[in-house]
């Protein structure tokens, strides 16, 4: 999701100013990038390590300066680096601990990209786990499979521009209450099949691939399934929540950092990134129509009323927790506190601050985790059914 406010940022110059022909092509330009998968962007520089008290100092930004564990994208002799504690900081600079042992000598580029995800790979977590292929619409869509003896499965679901990696850090508390995880990829996300136009459809064609999970689940000893969805993630199990032919085997959805309505967020992205109406709502027009989806990068229309799921809250049926940080500054939680309003009911929404972006385990771990296991318990999502 940080890409896309990058990208967004791309179309900052103001389209009254230009012709006609100018605008309408700031217009789909910014279009194009909402549904085009885009490689990480580096937003984080390291100014200096020190291998002799392996510590790291970076540029302060509002993730940087986080409290918790998190990980930096490099490049040179390590490729992923685990980061603990802050030890020191000032108005431009943080020095953290290093959680990955650096050695002397060792070349680490400047240019870097600060992660929520901490795991990269399943060997990681030091459990049992295997990998799966799980037959889609889209092709075979490969999966981590980490087992249990219950009835009662996860399936995980990961964000835009990121892989299943980013939700190795929920499987340990689902393994706690005995529950088996299968963690899957989705049509474009760069490890399922590409689609003919390799774009996004914001959720509307990704639950497919999610759906192809639950019954992958359901033929391997599933009889209920608890999907979680992180950040786009959440908008896909959303969706799959209301469309899916398995829906009534769906008990409950965890929902971490979610999308619960794309036109809420990318309003919000739009105005972070300096950019004024009208040109989102044209951008939304432009991939809400037929005549411009197309030339909007899209390989279908972009259903903005069908992937607002407070407008269509009624439709929910499973009991839902959604764990969103008002401080997110990526996913504005105003979407998730409307439907936690929408339907009371079904909806449990702890309150979490000082959080960034998917980052409330690396934030505070207990009471993320505290959060899901009184959840799930409470609701007999344990091994024991």
């Amino acid at each position: 999701m940080k890409s896309l406010r990058h990208a967004v940022a791309l179309a900052v110059p103001a389209v009254a100013a230009l012709g006609a022909g100018a605008a309408l092509a700031a217009v789909l330009a910014t279009a194009r990038r909402v549904v085009t998968p885009a490689p990480r962007a580096n937003d984080t520089e390291i100014l200096a390590v020190d291998t002799g008290a392996q510590t790291i100092e970076l540029t302060r930004t509002s993730d940087t300066e986080l409290p918790g564990r998190y990980g930096l994208f490099t490049t040179g002799t390590h490729g992923y680096v685990k980061l603990g504690a802050v030890l020191s900081a000032d108005a431009k600079h943080v020095r953290r601990k290093l959680l990955t042992q650096i050695e002397t000598g060792a070349r680490i580029d400047r240019d870097a990209a600060f992660s929520g995800w901490y795991y990269t790979t399943p060997s990681e977590l030091h459990l049992p786990w295997e990998s799966v292929l799980i037959g889609s619409p889209a092709g075979p869509c490969p999966a981590w499979l980490f087992p249990a003896d219950s009835a009662t499965w996860v399936i995980q679901v990961h964000g835009r521009g990121t892989t299943r990696s980013e939700c190795l850090r929920a499987v340990p508390v689902f393994l706690s209450l005995g529950l088996p995880t299968l963690v899957v990829s989705y049509r474009n996300d760069g490890e399922a099949p590409r689609s003919r136009g390799g774009s996004y459809a914001l959720g509307a064609a990704e639950w497919r691939d999610v759906d192809a999970a639950i019954g992958y689940a359901l033929r391997h000893g599933a009889e209920r399934v608890v999907l979680m969805g992180w950040s786009m993630g959440g908008a896909i199990v959303l969706q799959a929540a209301v469309s899916s032919g398995h829906r009534d085997a769906i008990a409950g959805i965890v929902l971490d950092s979610p999308v619960v309505d794309w036109r809420t967020v990318l309003r919000f992205q739009a105005r972070e990134a300096g950019l004024r109406e009208p040109l989102p709502l044209l951008a939304m027009n432009a991939l809400s129509s037929a005549v411009t989806a197309r030339l909007s990068g899209a390989e279908q229309v972009i259903p903005f009323d069908q992937l607002d799921m407070v407008a269509r809250a009624a439709e929910l049926q499973a009991p839902i927790l959604i764990l969103h940080s008002d401080d997110d500054g990526f996913v504005p939680a105003d979407a998730s506190h409307a439907l936690a309003e929408a339907r009371p009911d079904i909806v449990t929404m702890p309150r979490f601050t000082g959080a960034r972006h998917t980052k409330l385990w690396n934030y505070d771990q207990n009471a993320w985790t505290a959060a899901i296991t009184e959840w799930m318990t409470a609701r007999g999502f344990t091994a024991s059914v």
